[in-house]
This record gives C-alpha cells, sequence and structure tokens, in this order.
C-alpha cells in the first residue's frame, strides 16, 4: 500500500472541516485533527470478527442534534453504500458509545444506527482496497455519511487526503465462516495476543497489571511502539485466543481485542515491570 506524505496529510486535515459532526463540549479540542505519526504494519491488521454479546450500553434508540434515531435489532443481511469519513485526535481516549475506549489506532468504527458491537467491511469504492472494523461507537451526525471510520481505516483504505470516500458496508455473518485477510493460512501455527489498553504511561499500565485477576498477570506483557505502550496477554494459539478474548472481555476489559503476534524476535514483548 502507498503510504502518504505525513506533511501532506496534515496540511490536508487542517484544510478540511472535522469529519466527525456531533457534540463537542466534553472535548479538549473544537476541531478534530491528525495524528503526529502513521498507523504501524501491526496496527494497519485488520479487526478479527469473534461472537460477542450486545453491550449493554449504545444500544437504545436515542436523540442527536434534533435527529432520531432507531438501533437496528439485528445487522445480519446489512449492505450500504455511502459516503465515509473518519476521526481521529479530538476524540481519542474519550468513551465510546458502547462504554469503551476510543483508540484512533485501533480497526474500530462508529454508525448511527447498527448494533453494538458489529463487525463490517468497508471497500473504498474509488480504489477497491478493503478493511474489517469493529462498529463500537454512534456517528457520524453528518447528512450522506454513513460510517465515521478510526484513522487507521482510513489510512488503509487510502482516504486520508481527502477526508471522505464513497464505501460499500457490509455487516459480516458470523453464523457462516468469512476469510479475513488477516487469519492464518490452514495448518498454520500463528499466534495472537490479547491488547486491552494502550498508554504512554508505563506506569499505569504497571498498575493496571497489578489489578487483573492472577490468571492474566501471568501471561500480561507490554508492547511499545514509537512512544505507545500496550498493555496485552499472550501469545497464545490462534483457538485459545477466541476463549481468552471473552473471558477478559467479561472481566472488565469490553475494549479488548485480538492481535497477530510478531514474528520477529525484536518484535517480542518484553515483560511489565511489577513495580
Amino acid at each position: 500500500m502507498k503510504c502518504s506524505n505525513l506533511s501532506t496529510l496534515m496540511l490536508s486535515v487542517f484544510l478540511l472541516s472535522s469529519c466527525s459532526s456531533g457534540p463537542s463540549g466534553r472535548y479538549s479540542q473544537h476541531e478534530d485533527s491528525a495524528p503526529t505519526r502513521l498507523p504501524t504494519e501491526s496496527e494497519l491488521r485488520s479487526a478479527v470478527p469473534v461472537h460477542e454479546p450486545i453491550s449493554p450500553q449504545g444500544n437504545r434508540d436515542y436523540r442527536v442534534l434534533g435527529n432520531n434515531y432507531e438501533v437496528m435489532d439485528s445487522a445480519v443481511g446489512y449492505v450500504e453504500e455511502g459516503y465515509a469519513s473518519w476521526y481521529g485526535n479530538k476524540f481519542h481516549g474519550h468513551l465510546t458509545s458502547n462504554g469503551e475506549y476510543y483508540d484512533m489506532y485501533s480497526m474500530s468504527a462508529a454508525h448511527t444506527r447498527l448494533p453494538l458491537p458489529t463487525y463490517v467491511k468497508v471497500t473504498n469504492l474509488n480504489n477497491d482496497r478493503t478493511v474489517t472494523v469493529r462498529v463500537n461507537d454512534r456517528g457520524p451526525f453528518h447528512p450522506e455519511r454513513i460510517i465515521d471510520l478510526s484513522f487507521a481505516a482510513a489510512y488503509k483504505l487510502g482516504m486520508l487526503d481527502s477526508g471522505t470516500a464513497p464505501v460499500r458496508v457490509e455487516a459480516i455473518n458470523l453464523k457462516t465462516p468469512m476469510r479475513v485477510e488477516d487469519q492464518s493460512a490452514p495448518g498454520s501455527q500463528s499466534n495472537y495476543h490479547i491488547q486491552l489498553v494502550a498508554s504512554s504511561d508505563i506506569n499505569r499500565l504497571s498498575q493496571l497489571k497489578r489489578n487483573l485477576p492472577p490468571k492474566f498477570q501471568e501471561i500480561a506483557t507490554t508492547e511499545k511502539t514509537d512512544g505507545l505502550h500496550k498493555l496485552m496477554l499472550g501469545p497464545v494459539s490462534e483457538q485459545k485466543s477466541y476463549d481468552l478474548l471473552e473471558q477478559i472481555r467479561s472481566s472488565g476489559y469490553p475494549q479488548a481485542f485480538r492481535v497477530k503476534a510478531a514474528q520477529s524476535q525484536t518484535d517480542t514483548p518484553d515483560a511489565v515491570q511489577q513495580n
């Protein structure tokens, strides 16, 4: 994939209006902006769909900016074409509609009506690039836009410079197997990590690690990428990763997601310090 020049990207963001339209009183920024770095290779991996219960938050009908929105009972069979936008720094670290924390480097998205969470495949109709994202937020509250993508997802689709792009959004039905670009080929022994949270403060992650149940503390590690520390569990086999993901989400980390473990020794996570 061709990488956009970061300086061009930053200039484009300042020239464009905010991609996410919605209430802004609780945010420190008035307008949205791009981060100071591009996504890493590991952050550009599509979300891997897993069976999840409907979130206890964010799934009731609601009203925003004078408009009423009815949340769909099911995402089965959902396909829609329209325009996608993306959101970044302004919302990074703030709570999403289903009570998780928005990470602009995760493969996530916002939608006005889909149940939370829902996994969808998004195709940029301008270049046929695709990405699988996990919908965990509400928006975009802007006419003619049907989905708001994370910064990483928008970068992978090649739509950062324009700010918006025509897309096709297709819900993934987990009742039937679906090939995902990041899933391992049959017979492979690839391992996975479960990412719990990301922060620039390693001491915060150490405290979070100490508060984990003992069975999770034993496999807790951190990975540092461009100054950002990530608290992770694993690595574990692909088969075990699904059960581990469900366990940690039900233990108070509903925002946790799977990440394929790095293959090179230089990318192996370091153990979290106890003090």
